[in-house]
Order: C-alpha cells, then sequence, then structure tokens
C-alpha cells in the first residue's frame, strides 16, 4: 500500500493532538481501542450520509492511532486532489468498471508490512439506500481478517469501535448481527441510513 499520513511521524502526532483538540471542543467522545490481534482488519464506516464523515473519520483514526484506508469514488482523486486524497488513505475506486475489488482489497492486507485498517461504508454511498453492500464481508474473509465495527453516532456525538466479528462464512448471520449493532446509531443525515 502507499505511504500516508498516518505514516508520517511528525505530522502524524501534530494531527493527533490537533485531532483531540477539535473534537473535544466540539463536544465529541471517542470510545474504545483497537482489540489485540486486529492491527489488520475492516473496519465498518457507518453510517455513512455526509461528506463530513470523512474528516471525522480521519481525526477519529487519529484519536485512536489508527492506520487507515479508505475508498473512495475515482472522481475525488482527480487533479488537483488526487495526491492529497491518495496521503490521507484514499484509494480510489471506478465504481463504472467491474473489477475484483475484494481480491485486490483482500491482498493488499495480507501484504501489507505493518498494522493496516480498511475502511469500508457497507452503504457503497452517502445517498438514502436500504440495501447494504457485503463487499466489506468478503474482503475480511478473502483475508482472514476481523471486522471491527466503526461507527460515527451524530446524534450522541459519540464515535469509536465497537464489537469484532470474525466472518463465519453464513453472511445472512453475520450481517445480521452486524446490523442489529448499528441500529440505533444515527448518522448526520439520519433519514438516508437505515440498518435493514
Amino acid at each position: 500500500m502507499h505511504r500516508t499520513i498516518f505514516d508520517t511521524p511528525v505530522v502524524n502526532k501534530v494531527l493527533r493532538a490537533l485531532s483531540l483538540g477539535f473534537l473535544r471542543i466540539n463536544g465529541w467522545k471517542v470510545e474504545g481501542a483497537l482489540p489485540e490481534g486486529a492491527s489488520k482488519c475492516v473496519l465498518i464506516a457507518a453510517p455513512h450520509t455526509s461528506n463530513w464523515d470523512l474528516p471525522y473519520t480521519l481525526m477519529v483514526a487519529f484519536a485512536l492511532n489508527l492506520h487507515v484506508y479508505w475508498m473512495g469514488k475515482r472522481s475525488l482523486f482527480n487533479w488537483p486532489f488526487g495526491a492529497v486524497m491518495k496521503w490521507l488513505g484514499g484509494i480510489p475506486v471506478d465504481r463504472s468498471k467491474s473489477s475484483n475489488l475484494v481480491a485486490a482489497s483482500a491482498a493488499a492486507i495480507l501484504a501489507a508490512d505493518g498494522p493496516l485498517q480498511l475502511v469500508v461504508p457497507p452503504e457503497g454511498t452517502r445517498g438514502k439506500t436500504r440495501h447494504w453492500k457485503t463487499g466489506f464481508y468478503h474482503i475480511a474473509l478473502t483475508a482472514k481478517v476481523p471486522i471491527v465495527m466503526a461507527y460515527m453516532d451524530y446524534q450522541r456525538k459519540v464515535s469509536g469501535l465497537g464489537p469484532v466479528l470474525q466472518p463465519s462464512g453464513d453472511v445472512d448471520a453475520d450481517m445480521a448481527v452486524v446490523k442489529a449493532f448499528y441500529a440505533t446509531i444515527k448518522g448526520r443525515n439520519a433519514s438516508q441510513f437505515a440498518a435493514e
């Protein structure tokens, strides 16, 4: 994987301090920690209902000392911001082409020299949707890494890391557990999110 802001020691420390300060001043609480054995994992990013989710996610990642990569639509990586987006941990995804994103993502996790948490929103969009995509699940299953349920509850102003799920291969049963956890979490635009 490419080098990111999380690999840049001095910048990382400064941004961690600034992130903690910003979140505290704005009334946000950060909960949880990355459990042992989950230094390589898939982080569910839900609910994803606003452009504000990315900056808040990055601040929470700094607060929790995570090393995240996240997937974004290819247009976010156009000039002049492409290099910056990649430095922030972004991986461009071209949704118009069918590619084996699951296999490529799992291979990248396995090939990483150190910690790597891949952030994947199950909705696949900020728009209103009732159907969750299962790509995050299949990436974790293929890479044999745990899924950590990350959340950003704008109503309570609480963000962090919740339960860990080791994919069993029974997608329906495991997705029921995931959706039950997110049922009470409110995104910035709560009407656009349904954990059904």
